[in-house]
């Protein structure tokens, strides 16, 4: 007998569903924006960057919001390290941060892990 359309749209629905999911769990870009800014000027766009390796500034920026569904580590380092006595900050999905003139500006940014 064979199944309904109902049925047969349901059944593909399904599979399409649990594809997408094992999709998203394997992706190597976060999905979002991170925008950076010194003061009132816009400075860099990262539209769906990869989540590996460390990811550069431009230049020094003041502001960073971190429109995708990721977590970041910010530093004032061009490669994303920790100077000695320094400090990195750690930036939630859908957040924003602005830097304290005493850490020094952000100079570069990674995905924080899982």
């Amino acid at each position: 007998m064979p199944a309904s359309r109902p049925l047969a749209a349901l059944i593909g629905v399904a599979v399409f569903g649990v594809f997408g999911i094992s999709l998203t769990a394997c992706q190597d870009q976060a999905s979002g924006q991170i925008m950076a800014r010194n003061g009132v000027r816009l400075v860099d766009t990262f539209s769906n960057p990869p989540i590996e390796g460390c990811h550069r500034f431009s230049e020094g920026v003041t502001h960073v919001h971190n429109q995708t569904q990721s977590r970041l580590l910010l530093f004032t380092t061009p490669n994303c390290t920790v100077p000695r006595g320094g400090q990195g900050d750690y930036l939630d999905i859908g957040g924003s941060d602005q830097v304290v003139r005493a850490t020094g500006l952000w100079r570069s940014f990674s995905f924080a892990p899982n």
